[in-house]
């Protein structure tokens, strides 16, 4: 039953941010900054942001499936770099800066890494 959760909530969340992306293609058409991808990932941190401050102050309680719903599925969907920021800064507040500082540098630096390894290999090809 998770699955089909996440799933569900995938789905709406890649639907939601191709939206996004339509909206700010549309309102600007000629843009070469890669807006659509900053505020999906914007948003998407805020709204993971509100969500575990409300689970974690316990002003709301969520069923396993709605988190996993929530969290994995419609965020996940929309933008997998909310995780990447609640991550982050999860490890900030329980641990020290320097798990966060090493979590940042790693996913940045390795993926952009991984994306010219990627792009070098596709090309030679």
């Amino acid at each position: 039953m998770v699955w089909l959760a996440i799933a569900v909530g995938g789905a709406l969340g890649s639907v939601a941010r191709h939206g996004v992306n339509v909206m700010v293609h549309g309102r600007w058409p000629l843009m070469r900054f890669p807006l659509a991808t900053l505020v999906v990932n914007v948003v998407g941190c805020l709204i993971i942001g509100v969500l575990a401050g409300l689970v974690m102050s316990e002003r709301i309680t969520l069923r396993f499936y709605w988190r996993e719903f929530l969290f994995v599925g419609i965020l996940g969907g929309f933008t997998t770099f909310s995780t990447f920021g609640l991550d982050t800064v999860t490890l900030a507040r329980t641990q020290s800066l320097g798990p966060a500082l090493g979590n940042v540098i790693a996913h940045v630096g390795l993926g952009l890494i991984a994306v010219w390894i990627g792009m070098r290999i596709s090309i030679s090809t």
